[in-house]
């Protein structure tokens, strides 16, 4: 006989910020968790479980207007690390760490998982989730083999209900908003700016006085114009539509649900329709289908049936041209949006392609449209018959997704109008240029991508109580392969899974999991490798000695030891397949008798074979306690370490360069990481009025035990025993005040010094600055180390309002954005800001150091002039409903059973010592703010 959906591992469900918005106790609770994706049936209680998992439910998701289920979750979930990406809408995709950085492979992203098979997230609509569970110690990510070794996030879809009927409508409508734009100065500011730069190098003034007077009075616009290139090309606002409908319920055999949701974006292009037919918006449009069955086709045999569909189109302006590269380059005095004779302007210095109001309104459009489809088939059969409580099940899933584009961009004329001014004329003259063509539309379409996954599944399920003892036990064997765009990239996995639990009396707890792991990636003899785990749980509160048994009190540990089948990655970030082997190069020489080039005249020795290849390990421990001291007060404690050995590092160092080959890839790299979770939540009604308070806490700790480093000359140097990710640069000490400043001090080798430029401590005491005085400064610019958020709710008769806020600490920038905090280089204009607070004779205690309009290798360093502080708090959402009664829908609306009205404000405000720009991401993308209205109504 079947139960409900499966749970084994879910040991913080409801101690985690997410779970504890729920009023259940955490005594009675079940919480369906990881073995949902194994074929189990069983439902273990909350207090069965020893696994550390945090679980994000109820009323804690769909709350941010999200495109997807990793924008939702943005913040939420104890020991997940999530951090928003790029403003521009469709490649808002968050990044995510569990439990921050832990190896020394670029690989610390953790495996995501939708309904039991890996895949992409970024398609999964927020409506369809049901609940998304963290699983961050071995005894919870151990089933899922190599790849389950940097934690997992497990996404799971709502299910169809027996003996009800329920049709939901949505619609959301978002006016998003610029959170940061960075602001530039003026045409004649840019003119003083340009000439004091090259004043500063030595160099000629770019602008004579009666030019900057024409930029300041704007009397020859087409000549000496002052453009605001960010208020022509983007406009303030940005609309998006949410329209999802669902359809739930079944009867005692056949269950279902079913939903469809459509999203478009349109974006900031300020005016894209200025073209005959067609517009050339910055825009995106998914529609997705989703249908979830559940079948019992005898008394013991169940059907499980997930097919989903994914269409997706997002078009931008050109041939996928970067407005705001563009908008960060060209300045306000470069050239006209249009020349004198009409046709979109450049210049000499700046070429018309780099018109950013030319490539939104001039240049048509390109198109990008993915498909996907993906489809999983489990047949779940009860072998009582056999063996009772033995139970068998199979699983096979297919996701196939591929990428077209259409380049529909075209290529326009523009103009360059170069002014000149005779010595003693009282008006400019100019002579103009035409380049470029004006090009057709393009009309090439073809596959860009694709990706295709098999995932195959099956074993045997065995449940018995014993007197007081219930057992549990799974074996499992799986197989897939994932195939993605390219040739020779295949990659096949397999597992033999052995998961075994036992409770005692409901006191003492015990999980087991034996897996065998294989995998193509590895080298030959090392494909196969064994990982075992050991989770402990004692449940204080169900002693006979405990004296309240409306308080809970858990104590749970778990162990283990997983493997990884990472590769080796080059100086470029490619992973290399063919680290295990000898390399060899063939190249061109000299044909010694005839003394001409042949291309393949020589073969030499390459890299060098890695010797006794291996793969990556981690050592994972975990202590947790569960809680409840008082009525509606939930407490999670969660420590955790891990030694993360045998990662792939190059052998450089342990090499002489006296060998002739490049050193290889060996398995000697050691991270150690260590780190606490603290969860509290609080529910409670009074009256009619329900309060919930809630957040979680967490710190991570790593170190880089060893990494094959070469010999450094000096300790700053030595990166072995700092953190993975560490930032190393200069000690800023302040500028150069004067010429005698500058004799007067210790040398610096990057570059010339003048007056004004960045004077760095002699770290080492060697006489001389170079290099070598680099030392570990601030934090990762890739992962906080300390991460945490909280939530606050009130609900009065209906009326209610949800606040959820997120912060960093330990966490680190450096502001080295182009034209915002290093303006001018390379011909790039300059923000106000940089040229506020730049270091002028008269401005000596400036922030910034004088301006070049050169590349200037002393002042570019990475260094404490640049570092700050990116710790933030930003509240991610907030949301004000009103459930309109059930008596008054019952009376009036007859059909409705439920109808919900709010409105929401998504990353409304940050705190933050980053300047002028979002801590999260302060490149030239910037993020989106955004107010929605919104109704759902049940039938």
């Amino acid at each position: 006989m079947y139960k409900k959906y499966i749970s084994v591992l879910a040991s913080m469900a409801l101690v985690s910020a997410g779970a504890m918005a729920q009023n259940d106790s955490i005594k009675s609770s079940l919480s369906p968790s990881q073995p949902a994706d194994i074929g189990s049936d069983k439902v273990f209680s909350l207090g069965e479980t020893t696994g550390a998992v945090s679980v994000i439910t109820g009323n804690q998701l769909n709350r941010r207007n999200a495109k997807d289920i990793g924008n939702d979750i943005l913040g939420q979930g104890s020991g997940l690390i999530s951090l928003q990406g790029a403003g521009r809408y469709v490649d808002q995709n968050p990044t995510f760490y569990v439990r921050g950085l832990q190896t020394l492979n670029d690989n610390n992203t953790p495996l995501f998982i939708v309904d039991g098979i890996e895949r992409d997230i970024t398609s999964v609509s927020p409506e369809d989730v049901e609940r998304v569970e963290i699983l961050k110690d071995a005894a919870a990510t151990a089933i899922y083999g190599y790849k389950g070794i940097n934690g997992v996030v497990v996404v799971t879809t709502k299910r169809g209900k027996a003996n009800t009927r329920e049709i939901t409508i949505s619609y959301d409508h978002e006016f998003r908003f610029f959170a940061h734009t960075p602001k530039f100065v003026n045409g004649y500011t840019y003119g003083l700016a340009i000439n004091e730069a090259r004043q500063n190098d030595w160099l000629g003034v770019r602008y004579l006085p009666q030019e900057l007077t024409a930029l300041k009075d704007q009397t020859y616009p087409e000549l000496y114009p002052n453009v605001n290139w960010l208020d022509e090309t983007m406009g303030s606002t940005s609309h998006t539509n949410k329209y999802a409908i669902q359809f739930r319920g079944g009867t005692d055999k056949f269950r279902y649900y079913t939903s469809i949701n459509l999203l478009t974006n349109s974006g900031f292009i300020a005016k894209p329709n200025e073209n005959s037919g067609y517009s050339t918006q910055d825009k995106f449009s998914r529609g997705n289908v989703r249908m979830n069955l559940d079948i019992d086709l005898t008394p013991t045999t169940l059907v499980k049936l997930n097919i989903f569909g994914s269409l997706t189109e997002n078009q931008q302006p050109g041939d996928r041209a970067n407005l705001w590269d563009m908008i960060y380059t060209v300045p306000s005095a470069a050239f006209p949006i249009k020349g004198p004779d009409g046709k979109w302007a450049g210049s000499d210095t700046w070429a018309g392609t780099l018109n950013p109001v030319a490539q939104s309104q001039g240049a048509a459009y390109y198109k990008n449209h993915r498909r996907a489809l993906s489809a999983d088939l489990t047949i779940r059969q009860d072998l009582g018959m056999i063996l009772e409580g033995l139970s068998a099940n199979v699983r096979v899933a297919y996701d196939n997704m591929a990428k077209i584009f259409e380049n529909h961009s075209k290529t326009y004329v523009y103009s360059v109008t170069t002014p000149s001014w005779p010595n003693g004329a009282a008006e400019p003259t100019y002579t103009t240029s035409i380049y470029g063509v004006d090009g057709e539309m393009g009309s090439k379409a073809d596959p860009d991508t694709y990706h295709r996954y098999f995932h195959f599944d099956g074993g045997f399920n065995y449940e018995k109580k014993f007197g007081d003892l219930d057992l549990y036990s799974q074996l499992k064997w799986d197989y897939e392969y994932t195939d993605p765009n390219g040739i020779n990239n295949t990659v096949y996995r397999q597992n033999v899974t052995w998961w075994t639990h036992l409770n005692y009396k409901s006191r003492y707890l015990l999980d087991l999991t034996l897996v065998e792991s294989g995998s193509s990636r590895l080298a030959p003899g090392t494909k196969w490798n064994f990982s075992p785990t050991l989770g402990l749980g004692w449940v204080i509160s169900n002693e006979n000695f405990w004296s309240n048994p409306d308080r809970y009190l858990k104590l749970r540990a778990t162990a283990g030891m997983l493997n990884a089948d990472f590769l080796p990655k080059d100086k470029d970030g490619n992973e290399v397949w063919t680290y295990y082997a000898q390399q060899y190069v063939i190249g061109g020489g000299l044909y010694p008798f005839d003394n001409t080039w042949n291309p393949w005249q020589q073969t030499t020795l390459g890299q060098m074979a890695t010797p006794d290849p291996g793969h990556e390990k981690a050592y994972k421990f975990n202590v947790g306690v569960d809680a409840s001291p008082v009525d509606g007060l939930n407490v999670s404690v969660d420590l955790f370490k891990e030694r993360r050995k045998g990662i792939w590092v190059s052998s450089a160092g342990k090499y002489s360069s006296l060998i002739g080959m490049t050193a290889p890839y060996e398995n000697g790299g050691i991270v150690d990481s260590k780190g606490i979770e603290i969860s509290a939540d609080y529910n409670k009604t009074f009256g009619d009025v329900t309060l919930s308070v809630g957040g979680n806490f967490s710190y991570n700790k790593n170190k880089i035990v060893k990494m094959m480093e070469e010999p450094r000359d000096y300790a700053n140097l030595v990166q072995t025993g700092n953190s993975v990710d560490q930032l190393y640069g200069l000690k800023a000490i302040g500028f150069f005040k004067d010429d005698a400043d500058i004799l007067n001090s210790i040398p610096q080798t990057f570059s010339t010094v003048r007056p004004g430029d960045i004077k760095y401590e002699d770290v080492n005491d060697d006489g001389v600055i170079d290099a070598n005085d680099k030392v570990a400064i601030g934090y990762s610019t890739k992962a906080p180390e300390i991460f945490y958020n909280f939530r606050l709710g009130a609900e009065w008769k209906g009326l209610g309002m949800y606040a959820f806020f997120q912060g960093t600490g330990n966490y680190s920038a450096v502001l080295n954005t182009k034209s915002m905090y290093w303006p001018l280089i390379n011909n790039t204009t300059i923000s106000q800001y940089a040229y506020d607070n730049r270091w002028t004779p008269d401005h000596q205690d400036a922030l910034f150091p004088r301006l070049s309009s050169s590349s200037n290798a002393n002042n570019y360093q990475t260094s404490t002039l640049w570092l700050r502080n990116r710790s933030f708090l930003k509240l991610r959402n907030i949301e004000v409903y009103y459930n309109l009664p059930s008596k008054f829908l019952k009376d009036n609306l007859k059909v409705v059973s439920g109808a919900k009205l709010y409105v929401r404000a998504i990353d409304l405000f940050a705190t933050s010592n980053v300047p002028k720009n979002d801590p999260e991401c302060y490149g030239i993308d910037p993020v989106n703010k955004s107010v929605a209205f919104g109704l759902s109504v049940t039938f």
